[in-house]
This record gives C-alpha cells, structure tokens and sequence, in this order.
C-alpha cells in the first residue's frame, strides 16, 4: 500500500509518499481500506517531533482519524463485517490507504454522511464530549467558552455544546473566523486581535467552563471569567504551558483546573468513550444539528501542502485527505 511517511523530525517536507506494509489486523482489530484521513494539529506536533508520548518519529505514519470500508475482521471484532463503512479513532497511521483499528473504536458511518466528512468527526468529537462534557460537566442553561472557535476542535465543542442547549462564547481571529463561529450557534464570537475577550465576557456575566487550547496569559484572564464552581479545562497550550494566577480566586470561588490528552489513554478509555459518542453525539448527526464544516480537501500525496495549511492557521473548520 500506499502511505505518508515521516522521514525525520522537521518541517512539512518531511512527510513523504511511500510503499509500505499492508498492516495485519490483530484479533480485536479491524482492517480499513481508508477513504479519507483527518488532519489535526497533532498530526503537526507529532511531525515535528513535538508531541509528547509519541517517541521517535521517523517511519511513523500520521493520522489519528479516519473513514473508509472494512475489508478484514480479527477473531474478537465480532460487531463488524467486511463492507461495513465506519470512522474510527487510532493512535497514528491514518494517512494510507490501509489502517488496522481497534475494534471498539469504530463507529458506524453517519447516515448521509460522505467519507471526507466523517474523517473529520472522531478526533475532534471524542475530545471535545469527555473534555467539555465529561470533564467540564458543561450542563443544558450554562456557558462554555471556546477558544480557537473556528479550529476542529473549536466548530465541534460549539456546536455541540449549543445542541444540547448551552450558551456559547468563542474567539476567532478575523472577521470571517467569528461570523463563520455565530453561524454555528456562538452567542458571543469575539476577534482576539481587536477586542479583550475577558472585558466583553465579564460584561456579558462570565462563563461557566473553559475549553483553552492557548494557555500562557490567557490562564489568568480565564479564571477571572468563571462563575463559581467554574470549570478550567486545558487541552493544549500553544502560548505556553506557563500561566500566572491567583490561587485564592480559585479557592474563594470553588473553581476547578483540569485537562487531558487523548492519545496516550488506554484503550478501554477510548473504547467507553467511543461509546458514549455514540449515544450521545451520534444522533445529532442525523438530525442536522451537528454539521461537517470542511475547509479543504487534498489528495494523499499532498499531505504536506495540508499541514502547511494547517500551520498556517487560515482554515475555517477541517482539513482532510482523501485517498482513492
């Protein structure tokens, strides 16, 4: 088969197109003949060398989410057959035209859903419900602010969270970023580069949870924002994982500073998980309240002109490969 591969840690250029392996399913797991592949901002860490827990880099194919057609079933996969067309979740190797999966971390394609845009679902989905509604505890009546709102991970936590009857704030930094963000169910969509998105919030009353993929001197300012009993929940730190803050603020008000990462989560972690979007989130998928937005898509052999997007921070939405 057909894969990208990093060569070394470093820029774009160090994905490659090459012949590799058809990966052999082990007995809990599926193969997929992939049909298109996520890219996500771990794809760039874990291309530069920079993602924690992923080791060496060179020889490793990217891709932490895919959709595509199963071809081969492992001895314990007994929920699939062949032909089945799922998305799933795996922890590298997406960006090929054969993965092998767990099996407990597939789930079925979205009815009327493309390939292109169910790759775009699991990583983003599986992030967002347990860090925003697990860990969060985002309840119906209470706000989330979503910083990074037109990101992947950003058009999933608000659109997510507005369905299931939250307010929504989130920051963008142009223009079209923040009407492409309201259009989506944000109450209050906010341009970082013009306004102080702790003044128009505390205005507006403050927020509930925090979804902060920035940290550095937003910490502060996040916390001063939370209700009591707010809820603080990291999931990256592109400004730095360094923030000064006022602990007695978090003592007086009851607040609560989580995170989490999900690749390096056990596999039963991600299988409970996977159930849950499931039962959660898979619904609406069908009813249009959950919908794809896909920025751009590009053919396998132009992984590096995706991430190069993906650097450039451009997008609105998601990126994806597809492979023939």
């Amino acid at each position: 088969m057909q894969a990208i591969v990093i060569t070394a840690a470093g820029g774009p250029e160090k994905l490659q197109l090459q012949n590799a392996p058809t990966p052999t399913p082990a007995a809990h797991q599926v193969l997929v003949r992939v049909q298109a592949a996520g890219v996500n901002r771990p794809d760039v860490l874990m291309r530069q060398g920079k993602y924690a827990g992923a080791g060496e880099v060179a020889g490793m194919v990217p891709g932490l989410e895919i959709a595509g057609i199963i071809t081969e079933c492992g001895a314990d996969a007994t929920r699939w057959q062949p032909g089945d067309a799922v998305c799933a979740l795996l922890p590298a190797g997406g960006y090929a035209e054969y993965a092998a999966v767990d099996a407990n971390h597939c789930l079925p394609l979205p009815t009327g859903w493309r390939p292109a845009e169910a790759a775009s679902l699991p990583e983003t989905v599986f992030t967002v419900w347990h860090n925003v509604f697990e860990r969060g505890a985002l309840q119906p009546g209470e706000t989330l602010l979503v910083h990074g709102g037109s990101s992947g991970i950003g058009i999933t936590a608000v659109q997510l969270a507005h369905a299931l009857g939250s307010k929504v704030a989130a920051t963008a930094g142009s223009t079209d970023k923040c009407d492409a963000v309201r259009a989506l169910g944000a109450e209050w969509s906010i341009n970082y580069k013009e306004e102080d998105f702790e003044q128009v919030l505390r205005e507006a009353g403050g927020v509930d949870v925090v979804l902060d993929m920035i940290g550095g001197d937003y910490t502060a300012k996040n916390l001063r924002l939370l209700r009591p009993d707010g809820r603080l929940v990291f999931i990256n730190a592109m400004q730095g994982a360094r923030g000064e803050f006022n602990a007695l603020e978090v003592m007086q008000r009851r607040l609560t500073i989580t995170g989490s990462t999900l690749r390096p989560r056990s596999a039963e972690f991600k299988a409970h998980l996977a159930a849950a979007v499931e039962r959660y989130v898979w619904p609406l998928l069908t009813t249009e309240q959950f919908r794809p937005v896909i920025y751009r898509t590009f053919p396998l052999a132009q992984a590096q002109q995706a991430h190069e997007l993906m650097e450039s921070s451009e997008h609105i939405g998601k990126i994806v490969l597809t492979v023939d």
